[in-house]
């Protein structure tokens, strides 16, 4: 257990594993543990903006419980959704109105999307990681197999990924630059481009140059978690390494459009804090960042805790999925236009239900493990080790599966709609 007194951490040895014991003197002796977690590091790069301010102000004056019935359903007959409608929505008093605003959401998503669904899927390359963040299972005292693909595992791996019938990769590691550095994930979105329409990224905040190099090997958008949007909190989660620094986070997806890539996605992991705070954030974070950056391709994705090894202590117990399906619908009233991504950390009757309302993509043959497509692909196994996951999916459903799945449920289910010319 970690715990706070007088701005130190401490461990709590009595409940921690010989493992995480190590923790202590390392926080004890390590600058990065003690440094200010809004101060930059070396090797950071610093953008001039203010849509960091816009979203936090927003965040620190919003008081839920002043909302009321009336406010909500003012919302819900306004034409257009206004920040003050969104918070209203969002509020405890939208409650006793879900049906009401998932009819108002569907109505949106059919607009806008039709009754379109987009299949993806991960594709975690290494999970070494140089953090240490209480509530991840790839958090560098976690005593997990680490493993690293090589360029021809990682080949291979989307090799059976791409028969499968997959168009589009999502491309993750865990954050360690000594393990998976640029050049590493680069030569990897070069692969992924040859068997893939659509390359997405999930790695460690970069710079802009970085994230150009990163574009021109391949990569087509950048899927960043900041966690949490309450500052304060977020110190007491992220104890250890580069992630612990707050503000370089929240700025990763305009460096990345700065960089040249064409669309960037957004995500609170709902649970860690007030989560009806960090759904605010989240989606003023977009509000912001696409009336700046208008040519660009913006989505929210939905994550809920799930459970990790060595962590039994945080769950996802005060967002149950009538809040989760509040705040999507909340989400598409406000940007209509935003794709929304729900998650295999949901059961496969909560997606199946939600994309006929306001999401728009889910994630199909999921694995959160290293190096394991051929064995869960083709039930061969794989001749290589393999890496432990970083948390346990929900919906293990294939992409055949799905496909099939979401036909049933009235959707068009599509793979790629971007064309290369």
């Amino acid at each position: 257990m970690v715990m706070k007194m007088e701005n130190q951490y401490f461990i709590d040895s009595e409940h921690l594993s010989v493992e995480a014991i190590k923790i202590k003197h390392r926080l004890e002796s390590d600058p990065l543990s003690r440094k200010n977690h809004m101060e930059y590091l070396p090797g950071m790069e610093q953008i001039e903006s203010d849509i960091c301010e816009k979203v936090i102000t927003q965040m620190n004056a919003y008081d839920y419980f002043q909302y009321k019935e009336e406010d909500v359903k003012a919302a819900l007959e306004h034409e257009s959704c206004t920040i003050e409608d969104f918070k209203a929505l969002l509020s405890p008093a939208a409650e006793p109105f879900l049906e009401q605003m998932a009819q108002r959401a569907r109505i949106e998503t059919r607009k806008h999307f039709g009754n379109t669904v987009y299949l993806f899927t991960p594709l975690y390359i290494a999970n070494y990681c140089e953090n240490y963040c209480v509530y991840c299972g790839f958090n560098c005292y976690n005593h997990i197999r680490r493993m690293k693909l090589s360029m021809e595992q990682i080949e291979q791996e989307m090799r059976v990924i791409a028969e499968s019938g997959m168009e589009e990769i999502l491309i993750l590691t865990g954050e360690s630059r000594a393990m998976s550095d640029i050049e590493y994930i680069g030569e990897a979105c070069k692969l992924a481009h040859k068997y893939f329409r659509m390359v997405g990224l999930e790695i460690y905040p970069v710079n802009t140059q970085e994230y150009r190099y990163l574009h021109e090997c391949g990569a087509d958008y950048v899927t960043v978690f900041q966690e949490t949007y309450d500052a304060e909190k977020y110190e007491t989660l992220h104890l250890l390494g580069h992630k612990r620094v707050w503000p370089y986070r929240f700025d990763a997806q305009e460096r990345a459009l700065r960089g040249g890539m064409r669309g960037v996605a957004f995500s609170a992991l709902l649970g860690l804090a007030d989560f009806r705070k960090d759904a605010l954030a989240s989606a003023l974070h977009v509000y912001y960042l696409q009336r700046k950056y208008p040519q660009a391709e913006m989505s929210l994705s939905c994550p809920r805790l799930r459970p990790i090894i060595n962590n039994d202590r945080i769950n996802p117990l005060d967002v149950h999925e009538k809040q989760l399906c509040q705040i999507i619908c909340a989400y598409r009233i406000f940007l209509p236009f935003v794709g929304i991504t729900v998650s295999s950390r949901e059961s496969a009757k909560f997606r199946n239900g939600i994309v006929k309302i306001a999401a728009t993509k889910v994630s199909a043959g999921v694995s959160t493990g290293i190096g394991d497509h051929e064995s869960k692909y083709t039930g061969k196994e794989s001749e290589s080790a393999v890496g432990d996951e970083q948390f346990e999916i929900n919906d293990s459903r294939n992409l055949e599966t799905m496909y099939r799945d979401m036909e049933k449920e009235g959707l068009q289910p599509v793979l790629n709609d971007y064309l290369y010319v």
